[in-house]
């Protein structure tokens, strides 16, 4: 296995977009950051898996960089070959390019809620394969290496799921631990100083502190070396627990809105 210090791999990145950038490698299973096709504050992750000769990506993106994503994924893999996209939940900035991926490749399969797939069939994509993380929330390569859906309701949409990536022990967490950042680095390097970027998110977009505290009871059981959101950084291994307490105390959405009085 060739094993990639995260934190090191954060402290040489120059923020240049030539090439996809490898976060985990093994002989048969890889985690690839596509990059983004224009550096912006609200950036957007699209993450590709391949495994042996499959691979997924993970949210997808937005129509406007579909071209850059086909292209990035071309520098790894024949785009043909990709089989499905993982669709956390429906919004433009994560899943809107299904429509371009599906006209040229009608075979690829959509993997997502039933909340969201509900939603998705109005970017005008009716007629394709749907795998529902809800009834199916475990996906087998064929190598035998797995994902694990893990559904997170109301973070920020009822039908919002994370991935959990059983080889690399990596968490693909959709919004949840987004985060919103003009200075952006590809991996977070001082956690206090990324809460403030997070909480421009999370503040406003988040549900609860219900959710998100039942979100990570959740996560319990698994092992995460790091966590990869769909906006901002991603979260090495060394500040997992950190991101953990973070979405435990968070005081967000309806919190903020609706205050809890004490005196009834």
């Amino acid at each position: 296995m060739n094993t990639i210090d995260l934190v090191e791999l954060g402290r040489m990145f120059n923020n240049t977009w030539e090439k996809p950038t490898p976060l985990f490698q093994d002989d048969q299973h890889a985690v690839y950051w596509l990059g983004v096709p224009e550096p912006s504050a609200f950036r957007c992750n699209t993450y590709l898996i391949v495994d042996g000769q499959e691979a997924l990506l993970v949210d997808p993106g937005g129509r406007g960089s579909f071209e850059f994503v086909r292209m990035r994924v071309g520098q790894i893999i024949p785009p043909h070959k990709v089989s499905g996209l993982i669709v956390c939940h429906q919004d433009p900035d994560v899943a809107a390019s299904m429509v371009d991926w599906l006209t040229l490749y009608p075979e690829i399969r959509i993997i997502t809620s039933i909340r969201t797939n509900i939603l998705l069939r109005h970017y005008g994509s009716r007629d394709y394969s749907y795998i529902s993380i809800n009834e199916n929330p475990v996906y087998t390569f064929e190598s035998g290496k797995r994902l694990k859906f893990l559904e997170a309701p109301f973070l920020h949409f009822p039908g919002a799921f994370a991935t959990w990536d059983e080889t690399s022990k990596f968490l693909f967490s959709g919004d949840v631990w987004a985060a919103i950042d003009t200075e952006w680095r590809l991996v977070v390097e001082d956690f206090c100083n990324h809460i403030a970027k997070m909480n421009l998110f999370h503040l406003d977009y988040m549900a609860s502190n219900i959710a998100t505290r039942g979100f990570v009871k959740s996560l319990v059981p698994y092992d995460i070396n790091a966590i990869l959101p769909q906006h901002g950084s991603v979260i090495p291994k060394k500040f997992v627990h950190k991101a953990m307490e973070y979405l435990e105390n968070l005081v967000c959405g309806l919190d903020l809105i609706y205050p809890r009085d004490d005196n009834g």
